[in-house]
């Protein structure tokens, strides 16, 4: 019997790790549209429509798609998410003056499709960023949808991963 691949979205604002987070996890190569970026972002290149990978985690194909970070391409939020059966939304654990466009891009995916998601919060290995019980707060989710995470880190994204794929077989089975 073959197992259907699982489509799921990373998610996120630009340099939050999406891109990062994908290329370290994926088995094939990488899918990528960074182009140089045309206005001061904080760094030199920016995801333009998405980013792609291919995980086999346990036996569970995982396609993984990364959506852009800037809001001029938002447009590719929902098209990416169609078919999607879950989310992870990354944020960058030491710029918390990115977090309310994070929660942007969470309630406009989720309000439009509704589908299980955690928030990661990333660069965890650097000295003052906010942990995961914090963000929670800011966010005002239960503290098993937040988790910190290293996006460099294999196994910290797979620590991800399965906390995703736990909320969505909860999901799956509430619906039963």
């Amino acid at each position: 019997m073959t197992i259907k691949p699982l489509k799921l979205i990373i998610s996120g604002p630009v340099g939050a790790g999406k891109t990062t987070f994908i290329s370290t996890l994926s088995q094939t190569s990488t899918v990528n549209t960074d182009e140089l970026a045309s206005e001061d972002i904080g760094k030199a290149t920016t995801t333009v429509a998405m980013d792609f990978g291919t995980l086999d985690l346990d036996g569970i194909p995982l396609y993984l798609f990364g959506t852009p970070g800037q809001e001029r391409f938002d447009f590719m939020w929902e098209i990416l998410c169609d078919g999607a059966l879950g989310m992870i939304v990354l944020v960058a654990g030491n710029v918390p003056k990115d977090f309310p466009y994070a929660k942007k891009i969470l309630d406009f995916v989720t309000s439009r499709i509704p589908i299980p998601f955690i928030v990661a919060v990333t660069r965890q290995d650097l000295p003052r960023v906010w942990e995961p019980e914090e963000v929670a707060d800011y966010f005002g989710l239960d503290q098993e949808q937040v988790i910190g995470l290293v996006a460099t880190n294999k196994d910290s994204n797979i620590t991800a991963l399965t906390a995703l794929i736990s909320l969505i077989e909860r999901d799956l089975s509430d619906q039963t």
